[in-house]
This record gives structure tokens, sequence and C-alpha cells, in this order.
């Protein structure tokens, strides 16, 4: 079943209307057709099971059968904190974190990151990445479309993080599987969580001592040292295999 994704002006008591160019995808890639079922979610954490029930060339019309009551979101907004990468990582870090069911991606410019973006560089990314965001949300059949914001320096970050209930930080240098589980068993439903991932090079040795001075929790992921694009997910997986229902 495929899942598309509309304003919240464009569901109505018992039909939705899809515009823009989903109505070609619709048509013209997918070939749809009236009657085919589809999942449609609007921007207010709501989503519906629907069968189309008209395609013209500016819009698709869905009946709305029945809600999605239960729903695809985790009940802990998870926002990844990620090191600015190196080539193309950040695409694949953004794709599976989504379909790992993460809130929202923050890019962080850290003292050990290679890449530099100047603003032109920055939208120009941006605008790839919320795209990457967007199709692996209608692919994993999210309810909401996660955010990827600016990349922020690490100072901003750090102020983002006091925002949010909890802060963990996996590092190489943390030892213990079994406090990392405790520290996540320890986390309540509904609770906000930030993960921050340091680039290729790792966390600069006063990177750490900011975080340590703010209180916020290290962890380990285990004996093997995990890349760049690798530390996120693996966090996110134990999140979800932890605290998710």
């Amino acid at each position: 079943m495929y899942q598309f994704f509309v304003p919240d002006e464009n569901i109505g008591q018992e039909r939705i209307r899809i515009t823009g160019a989903d109505v070609n995808h619709i048509s013209h890639v997918l070939r749809m057709r009236p009657g085919e079922k589809i999942r449609v979610s609007g921007q207010s954490d709501q989503a519906f099971f629907c069968h189309i029930e008209e395609i013209t060339d500016d819009e698709v019309l869905a009946v709305i059968e029945e809600r999605d009551e239960l729903g695809t979101e985790f009940a802990n907004k998870v926002y990844l904190f990620q090191g600015l990468p190196k080539s193309d990582k950040m695409e694949l870090i953004i794709q599976k974190a989504v379909e790992l069911g993460v809130y929202e991606i923050i890019p962080v410019a850290m003292k050990n990151c290679v890449v530099k973006l100047d603003d032109k560089k920055a939208d120009s990314k941006g605008k790839r990445w919320q795209a990457i965001a967007e199709s692996a949300a209608k692919q994993s059949k999210r309810t909401i479309i996660p955010k990827v914001c600016r990349p922020i320096s690490f100072q901003e970050a750090l102020e983002r993080a006091k925002e949010l209930d909890v802060a963990l930080v996996p590092y190489e240098n943390e030892r213990g599987l079994a406090a990392t589980r405790e520290q996540i068993r320890s986390i309540p439903r509904g609770a906000s969580i930030g993960i921050f991932i340091g680039p290729e090079g790792g966390f600069a040795p006063e990177e750490i001592q900011t975080v340590d001075a703010e209180q916020m929790h290290r962890i380990s992921l285990g004996r093997r040292i995990l890349r760049t694009e690798t530390a996120g997910l693996a966090t996110l997986s134990m999140l979800v295999y932890e605290l998710d229902d």
C-alpha cells in the first residue's frame, strides 16, 4: 500500500484531495486506478486508509475508509544531532534514520568535520536532504515527514539539547553495554531524546569536556568502533528495541 502526504486543509470528513507532484506520480508512474487502496497522512500526526475514487490532471480524490488509530510513530521524539560527514554519507544517514523513526535530524558542524558548508551549499544540500527524508517517510509508512534542519554549530546544538529530556552521546572510549541498557531503559515513554554523533574524526576532547559539563549521558555501543554513518543508526535501533511498542 502506497503512502502519501497532504496538508491538513486537503482532508475532509469523507474525502482527501491529493495535489501537486503526487498526482503525476500516482497516475503516470505508479499507474494506479480508481479503487486501489492507499494510506494518506496529514500534518497533525493523523493517517487514514483510503481508496482512490477519481484521478484528474490536477488532483486525486481519495475516499476515507478508516483512520489509522495505531499509527507508525515512535512514542519518543528522537532528535539526531549528526556531525557533518564526508561525501554522500549524510544521505544514507537521513534515509535510514527516517526509516527507524527519527523525529528530526540536525546536521552539526563540529571541530573534526572535514565538510564545510557555506549558505549556498547548505541551501542546496538542505533541499536534497529533505527530499530524501520525504521519500524515506513514504517508503516506511511514516505518519510525518521528519524535518532535516540547516547545519548548526556545536554550541547551538548544545543549546537545543537543553530543551530535551535526555541527551545521549555514544563515545568510542566509553565502555560497558550494561550501563547503556540501564540508561536507555530508564527513559520514560514520551520523553524527548537527543543523540549526538561525532563526525569521521570523532569528538574533539574539548567537545567531550563540554558534554560532561552539561551532564549529558555518554554511552557505549559495544567494543567495536563504529563509523559515523553507523553509530546513530545503531543507537536508534537500540531505542526502538527497548522503547517502541
